[in-house]
Protein backbone atom coordinates (compact mmCIF):
# COMPACT_ATOMS: atom_id res chain seq x y z
CA UNK A 1 0.00 0.00 0.00
CA UNK A 2 1.28 3.20 -0.86
CA UNK A 3 1.72 6.04 1.64
CA UNK A 4 -1.31 8.39 0.33
CA UNK A 5 -3.73 5.01 0.29
CA UNK A 6 -1.88 4.92 4.12
CA UNK A 7 -2.31 8.38 4.87
CA UNK A 8 -6.14 7.56 4.91
CA UNK A 9 -7.05 4.24 5.58
CA UNK A 10 -4.61 3.03 7.85
CA UNK A 11 -5.92 2.19 11.18
CA UNK A 12 -9.09 3.63 10.40
CA UNK A 13 -12.36 1.23 9.99
CA UNK A 14 -16.09 1.63 9.70
CA UNK A 15 -17.77 1.81 13.43
CA UNK A 16 -19.14 -1.69 13.78
CA UNK A 17 -22.14 -0.20 15.39
CA UNK A 18 -23.00 2.69 12.76
CA UNK A 19 -21.25 1.95 9.94
CA UNK A 20 -19.92 5.88 10.47
CA UNK A 21 -16.77 6.18 8.44
CA UNK A 22 -14.78 8.83 10.55
CA UNK A 23 -13.49 7.18 13.74
CA UNK A 24 -16.05 7.98 16.89
CA UNK A 25 -14.48 10.31 19.78
CA UNK A 26 -14.92 7.80 22.79
CA UNK A 27 -15.64 10.34 25.01
CA UNK A 28 -15.53 7.54 27.82
CA UNK A 29 -13.28 7.60 31.21
CA UNK A 30 -14.31 3.89 31.44
CA UNK A 31 -15.82 0.76 30.41
CA UNK A 32 -18.52 -1.57 31.29
CA UNK A 33 -17.42 -5.14 32.00
CA UNK A 34 -19.35 -7.98 32.03
CA UNK A 35 -17.73 -9.46 34.74
CA UNK A 36 -14.51 -8.35 36.85
CA UNK A 37 -11.85 -8.97 33.93
CA UNK A 38 -14.58 -9.69 31.38
CA UNK A 39 -14.85 -6.62 28.96
CA UNK A 40 -14.10 -5.84 24.83
CA UNK A 41 -10.37 -4.85 25.24
CA UNK A 42 -11.01 -1.58 26.95
CA UNK A 43 -10.97 -0.89 30.43
CA UNK A 44 -10.06 2.60 31.59
CA UNK A 45 -9.11 5.36 28.91
CA UNK A 46 -6.13 6.27 30.30
CA UNK A 47 -4.46 2.55 29.15
CA UNK A 48 -6.82 2.13 26.33
CA UNK A 49 -9.18 4.15 24.15
CA UNK A 50 -10.83 2.90 21.11
CA UNK A 51 -9.97 6.00 19.14
CA UNK A 52 -6.01 6.35 20.74
CA UNK A 53 -5.90 3.23 19.17
CA UNK A 54 -7.26 4.00 15.96
CA UNK A 55 -4.45 6.62 15.70
CA UNK A 56 -1.43 4.18 17.25
CA UNK A 57 -2.35 1.62 14.43
CA UNK A 58 -2.50 4.61 11.65
CA UNK A 59 1.04 6.37 12.89
CA UNK A 60 2.99 2.80 13.18
CA UNK A 61 1.40 1.93 9.40
CA UNK A 62 2.97 5.40 8.33
CA UNK A 63 6.63 4.92 9.89
CA UNK A 64 6.33 1.49 8.60
CA UNK A 65 6.65 -0.15 12.03
CA UNK A 66 4.77 -2.49 14.16
CA UNK A 67 3.42 -0.36 17.31
CA UNK A 68 2.39 3.36 17.53
CA UNK A 69 2.45 4.96 21.19
CA UNK A 70 0.75 8.47 21.62
CA UNK A 71 1.47 10.87 24.05
CA UNK A 72 0.37 14.04 25.71
CA UNK A 73 3.02 16.25 24.17
CA UNK A 74 6.57 15.66 22.46
CA UNK A 75 8.14 16.09 25.33
CA UNK A 76 6.02 13.75 26.87
CA UNK A 77 7.37 10.58 24.25
CA UNK A 78 10.90 11.49 25.02
CA UNK A 79 10.29 11.79 28.68
CA UNK A 80 8.96 8.08 28.13
CA UNK A 81 12.20 6.97 26.23
CA UNK A 82 14.82 8.50 29.13
CA UNK A 83 12.90 6.32 31.46
CA UNK A 84 13.76 3.31 29.97
CA UNK A 85 17.13 4.17 31.17
CA UNK A 86 18.74 3.70 34.64
CA UNK A 87 21.24 6.08 37.05
CA UNK A 88 24.54 5.71 35.11
CA UNK A 89 23.49 5.06 31.75
CA UNK A 90 25.14 7.30 29.16
CA UNK A 91 22.85 9.01 26.32
CA UNK A 92 24.71 10.57 22.96
CA UNK A 93 22.89 13.29 20.84
CA UNK A 94 23.56 16.04 18.61
CA UNK A 95 24.43 19.21 19.85
CA UNK A 96 21.94 21.31 17.38
CA UNK A 97 18.91 19.94 19.42
CA UNK A 98 15.52 21.30 20.17
CA UNK A 99 15.35 23.40 23.47
CA UNK A 100 12.98 22.01 25.25
CA UNK A 101 15.10 18.15 24.51
CA UNK A 102 18.24 19.55 25.98
CA UNK A 103 15.95 21.17 28.89
CA UNK A 104 14.74 18.02 29.88
CA UNK A 105 17.58 15.82 29.33
CA UNK A 106 20.09 17.98 31.67
CA UNK A 107 17.74 19.96 34.07
CA UNK A 108 15.52 16.95 34.65
CA UNK A 109 17.43 13.47 33.92
CA UNK A 110 21.05 14.66 34.59
CA UNK A 111 19.86 15.33 38.22
CA UNK A 112 18.52 11.34 38.24
CA UNK A 113 22.18 10.12 37.26
CA UNK A 114 21.92 9.81 33.54
CA UNK A 115 24.62 11.57 31.56
CA UNK A 116 24.28 12.90 28.41
CA UNK A 117 26.72 13.77 25.17
CA UNK A 118 26.50 16.44 23.00
CA UNK A 119 28.15 15.94 19.74
CA UNK A 120 28.12 17.34 15.99
CA UNK A 121 26.27 14.53 14.56
CA UNK A 122 26.63 15.08 10.76
CA UNK A 123 30.25 13.33 11.46
CA UNK A 124 29.51 10.04 12.39
CA UNK A 125 32.96 9.74 13.98
CA UNK A 126 32.11 12.48 16.54
CA UNK A 127 29.85 9.97 17.79
CA UNK A 128 31.86 6.99 17.47
CA UNK A 129 34.27 8.54 19.76
CA UNK A 130 31.36 9.84 21.94
CA UNK A 131 29.99 6.06 22.33
CA UNK A 132 31.13 4.20 25.71
CA UNK A 133 30.84 0.85 27.49
CA UNK A 134 27.72 2.93 29.51
CA UNK A 135 26.08 4.32 26.18
CA UNK A 136 22.53 2.80 26.49
CA UNK A 137 20.60 5.48 23.67
CA UNK A 138 22.26 7.63 20.87
CA UNK A 139 19.32 10.62 19.86
CA UNK A 140 18.73 11.97 17.06
CA UNK A 141 17.38 15.28 15.33
CA UNK A 142 17.21 15.48 11.69
CA UNK A 143 16.74 17.70 10.04
CA UNK A 144 17.82 19.42 12.86
CA UNK A 145 16.05 21.89 14.65
CA UNK A 146 17.12 24.89 14.03
CA UNK A 147 20.00 24.78 12.11
CA UNK A 148 18.87 21.98 9.99
CA UNK A 149 21.66 19.83 9.56
CA UNK A 150 21.72 16.26 8.12
CA UNK A 151 22.78 12.83 10.13
CA UNK A 152 23.17 9.95 8.67
CA UNK A 153 20.86 7.59 9.96
CA UNK A 154 21.92 4.55 8.66
CA UNK A 155 25.69 5.25 10.01
CA UNK A 156 24.76 6.42 13.07
CA UNK A 157 22.31 3.35 13.50
CA UNK A 158 25.35 0.70 12.52
CA UNK A 159 27.49 2.30 15.10
CA UNK A 160 24.28 1.72 17.86
CA UNK A 161 24.05 -1.14 17.33
CA UNK A 162 27.40 -2.24 17.66
CA UNK A 163 27.75 -0.72 20.78
CA UNK A 164 24.40 -2.36 22.05
CA UNK A 165 22.60 0.90 22.85
CA UNK A 166 18.99 1.74 20.86
CA UNK A 167 18.64 4.61 18.15
CA UNK A 168 15.75 7.51 18.40
CA UNK A 169 14.87 9.78 16.17
CA UNK A 170 13.04 12.81 16.37
CA UNK A 171 11.65 12.29 12.71
CA UNK A 172 9.07 16.05 13.66
CA UNK A 173 10.82 17.89 10.77
CA UNK A 174 10.52 15.21 8.03
CA UNK A 175 7.67 13.23 8.97
CA UNK A 176 6.96 9.80 7.74
CA UNK A 177 6.22 11.34 4.57
CA UNK A 178 9.47 12.03 3.55
CA UNK A 179 11.62 9.51 5.78
CA UNK A 180 11.14 6.57 7.99
CA UNK A 181 13.76 6.23 10.14
CA UNK A 182 12.93 2.36 10.79
CA UNK A 183 13.47 1.54 7.64
CA UNK A 184 17.06 2.75 8.37
CA UNK A 185 18.06 1.32 11.33
CA UNK A 186 16.44 3.17 14.25
CA UNK A 187 14.71 1.54 17.03
CA UNK A 188 12.32 4.13 18.01
CA UNK A 189 11.03 6.98 16.15
CA UNK A 190 9.45 10.09 17.59
CA UNK A 191 6.92 12.62 16.87
CA UNK A 192 5.81 15.96 18.11
CA UNK A 193 2.78 15.24 16.42
CA UNK A 194 1.64 18.64 16.69
CA UNK A 195 3.75 19.88 14.10
CA UNK A 196 2.86 18.15 10.66
CA UNK A 197 1.21 14.95 11.46
CA UNK A 198 -1.70 17.04 13.16
CA UNK A 199 -0.60 19.53 10.45
CA UNK A 200 -3.43 22.59 11.66
CA UNK A 201 -2.22 24.22 14.82
CA UNK A 202 -5.05 22.93 17.30
CA UNK A 203 -3.58 20.05 18.78
CA UNK A 204 -0.38 19.38 21.29
CA UNK A 205 0.84 15.63 21.10
CA UNK A 206 3.66 13.35 20.75
CA UNK A 207 4.03 9.88 19.58
CA UNK A 208 6.58 7.27 19.47
CA UNK A 209 6.74 3.88 16.87
CA UNK A 210 8.63 1.02 17.39
CA UNK A 211 8.92 -2.28 15.73
CA UNK A 212 10.24 -4.43 18.51
CA UNK A 213 7.56 -6.17 20.63
CA UNK A 214 9.25 -6.58 23.70
CA UNK A 215 10.42 -2.48 23.73
CA UNK A 216 7.02 -1.50 23.20
CA UNK A 217 5.98 -3.53 26.33
CA UNK A 218 8.18 -1.65 27.78
CA UNK A 219 7.18 1.74 27.02
CA UNK A 220 3.26 0.91 27.02
CA UNK A 221 4.13 0.39 30.42
CA UNK A 222 5.54 3.64 30.91
CA UNK A 223 2.86 5.43 28.50
CA UNK A 224 0.08 3.94 30.90
CA UNK A 225 1.65 4.12 34.29
CA UNK A 226 3.05 7.72 33.90
CA UNK A 227 -0.40 8.04 32.30
CA UNK A 228 0.78 11.21 30.04
CA UNK A 229 -1.69 10.07 27.12
CA UNK A 230 -4.00 12.71 25.37
CA UNK A 231 -7.68 12.85 24.99
CA UNK A 232 -9.97 11.22 22.49
CA UNK A 233 -11.07 14.54 20.90
CA UNK A 234 -7.09 14.97 19.93
CA UNK A 235 -6.70 11.70 18.80
CA UNK A 236 -9.42 12.01 16.14
CA UNK A 237 -8.10 15.60 15.32
CA UNK A 238 -4.86 14.01 14.07
CA UNK A 239 -6.57 11.16 12.00
CA UNK A 240 -8.17 13.69 10.09
CA UNK A 241 -5.25 14.94 9.37
CA UNK A 242 -3.06 12.54 8.74
CA UNK A 243 -5.27 11.90 5.66
CA UNK A 244 -3.92 15.47 3.59
CA UNK A 245 -0.59 14.42 5.28
CA UNK A 246 1.33 13.57 1.96
CA UNK A 247 -0.51 16.46 0.17
CA UNK A 248 -0.04 19.10 2.49
CA UNK A 249 3.98 17.63 2.99
CA UNK A 250 4.19 17.99 -1.01
CA UNK A 251 3.25 21.57 -0.96
CA UNK A 252 5.48 22.17 2.14
CA UNK A 253 8.30 20.96 -0.02
CA UNK A 254 7.24 22.95 -2.67
CA UNK A 255 6.72 26.45 -1.15
CA UNK A 256 10.24 25.84 0.95
CA UNK A 257 12.08 25.23 -2.44
CA UNK A 258 10.94 28.20 -3.64
CA UNK A 259 11.36 30.09 -0.52
CA UNK A 260 15.24 29.20 -0.36
CA UNK A 261 15.45 29.75 -3.54
CA UNK A 262 14.39 33.49 -3.21
CA UNK A 263 16.46 33.90 0.05
CA UNK A 264 19.35 32.65 -1.52
CA UNK A 265 19.60 35.26 -3.92
CA UNK A 266 18.65 38.54 -1.40
CA UNK A 267 21.46 40.58 -0.59
CA UNK A 268 20.87 41.12 3.01
CA UNK A 269 20.56 37.59 3.83
CA UNK A 270 24.06 35.87 4.82
CA UNK A 271 23.65 32.09 5.71
CA UNK A 272 20.84 30.05 4.30
CA UNK A 273 20.12 26.60 5.98
CA UNK A 274 17.86 24.36 3.83
CA UNK A 275 18.59 20.74 3.28
CA UNK A 276 17.07 21.10 -0.18
CA UNK A 277 20.84 23.32 -1.23
CA UNK A 278 23.49 21.44 -3.02
CA UNK A 279 25.71 23.68 -1.16
CA UNK A 280 24.31 22.50 2.14
CA UNK A 281 26.35 20.18 4.87
CA UNK A 282 25.05 16.82 3.95
CA UNK A 283 22.82 17.74 0.99
CA UNK A 284 24.03 13.89 -0.19
CA UNK A 285 22.92 12.16 2.77
CA UNK A 286 19.77 14.25 2.83
CA UNK A 287 18.89 12.82 -0.97
CA UNK A 288 19.89 9.55 0.19
CA UNK A 289 17.58 9.33 3.04
CA UNK A 290 14.91 11.75 2.12
CA UNK A 291 12.28 12.12 -0.26
CA UNK A 292 12.22 15.62 -0.37
CA UNK A 293 13.56 18.55 1.90
CA UNK A 294 10.71 19.83 3.80
CA UNK A 295 9.17 23.59 4.78
CA UNK A 296 11.66 24.51 7.17
CA UNK A 297 14.28 27.18 6.71
CA UNK A 298 17.05 29.50 8.63
CA UNK A 299 19.28 32.27 7.66
CA UNK A 300 21.11 35.11 9.29
CA UNK A 301 21.28 38.62 8.12
CA UNK A 302 24.72 40.38 6.89
CA UNK A 303 26.15 42.20 9.12
CA UNK A 304 24.98 40.33 12.26
CA UNK A 305 23.16 42.92 13.65
CA UNK A 306 20.12 42.39 16.47
CA UNK A 307 17.90 45.20 15.48
CA UNK A 308 17.47 44.06 11.59
CA UNK A 309 16.53 40.62 12.57
CA UNK A 310 14.23 42.13 15.26
CA UNK A 311 12.97 44.50 12.32
CA UNK A 312 12.01 41.29 9.85
CA UNK A 313 10.49 39.54 12.86
CA UNK A 314 8.38 42.13 13.89
CA UNK A 315 7.20 43.39 9.19
CA UNK A 316 6.06 40.29 7.97
CA UNK A 317 1.92 40.43 7.59
CA UNK A 318 1.65 36.52 6.53
CA UNK A 319 4.06 34.96 8.25
CA UNK A 320 3.24 35.00 11.97
CA UNK A 321 5.80 35.28 14.41
CA UNK A 322 5.23 32.34 16.42
CA UNK A 323 6.44 29.34 18.51
CA UNK A 324 5.60 26.15 16.38
CA UNK A 325 6.03 25.02 13.21
CA UNK A 326 4.17 22.53 10.80
CA UNK A 327 1.07 23.78 10.56
CA UNK A 328 -0.85 24.79 7.49
CA UNK A 329 -0.09 28.74 7.70
CA UNK A 330 3.56 30.43 7.66
CA UNK A 331 5.23 30.92 10.79
CA UNK A 332 8.82 32.49 11.72
CA UNK A 333 10.56 32.87 15.04
CA UNK A 334 13.43 33.58 16.41
CA UNK A 335 15.31 30.73 17.91
CA UNK A 336 17.65 32.20 20.87
CA UNK A 337 14.60 34.11 22.34
CA UNK A 338 12.41 31.42 22.05
CA UNK A 339 12.16 27.96 20.85
CA UNK A 340 16.10 27.73 22.04
CA UNK A 341 16.39 29.63 25.08
CA UNK A 342 16.65 27.20 27.25
CA UNK A 343 19.74 26.40 26.50
CA UNK A 344 22.96 28.62 27.34
CA UNK A 345 23.79 31.30 25.44
CA UNK A 346 27.50 29.90 24.62
CA UNK A 347 26.29 26.31 23.80
CA UNK A 348 23.95 27.99 21.17
CA UNK A 349 26.70 29.93 19.62
CA UNK A 350 28.59 26.92 19.10
CA UNK A 351 25.87 25.02 16.72
CA UNK A 352 25.27 27.87 14.95
CA UNK A 353 22.59 29.40 16.60
CA UNK A 354 23.48 33.28 15.83
CA UNK A 355 20.83 35.79 18.10
CA UNK A 356 20.04 37.14 14.09
CA UNK A 357 19.27 33.34 13.26
CA UNK A 358 15.29 33.33 11.71
CA UNK A 359 13.67 30.22 11.16
CA UNK A 360 10.62 30.05 9.22
CA UNK A 361 8.03 27.29 9.04
CA UNK A 362 6.75 27.93 5.27
CA UNK A 363 3.14 27.09 4.99
CA UNK A 364 0.63 26.09 2.56
CA UNK A 365 -0.13 29.90 1.15
CA UNK A 366 0.15 30.59 -2.62
CA UNK A 367 4.28 31.55 -2.97
CA UNK A 368 4.06 34.68 -4.34
CA UNK A 369 2.36 36.17 -1.51
CA UNK A 370 5.04 34.29 0.74
CA UNK A 371 7.60 35.96 -1.76
CA UNK A 372 6.17 39.21 -1.40
CA UNK A 373 6.10 39.11 2.54
CA UNK A 374 9.49 38.59 2.86
CA UNK A 375 10.80 40.47 -0.03
CA UNK A 376 8.88 44.00 1.91
CA UNK A 377 9.92 42.56 5.44
CA UNK A 378 13.59 42.12 4.49
CA UNK A 379 13.60 45.57 2.60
Amino acid sequence: MRFGTKAIHAGVEPDPSTGAIMTPIFQTSTYVQAAPGDHKGYEYSRTHNPTRTALQKALAALENGKHGLCFASGMASIDAVIKLLAPGDEVVSTNDLYGGTYRLFTRIFEGFGVKFRFVDMTDPAHVAKAITARTKLVWVETPTNPMLNIIDIAAIGALAKKAGAWLGVDNTFASPYLQTPLDLGADIVMHSVTKYLGGHSDVVMGALVVKDDVLHERLAFIQNSCGATPGPQDCFLVLRGLKTLHLRVQRHCENGAVIAEFLAAHPKVDKLYWPGLPTHRNHDVAKKQMRGFGGMISFTLKGDRMDDATRVLASTKLFSLAESLGGVESLLGHPASMTHASIPREERLKSGVADTLIRLSVGLEDKEDLIADLRQALG
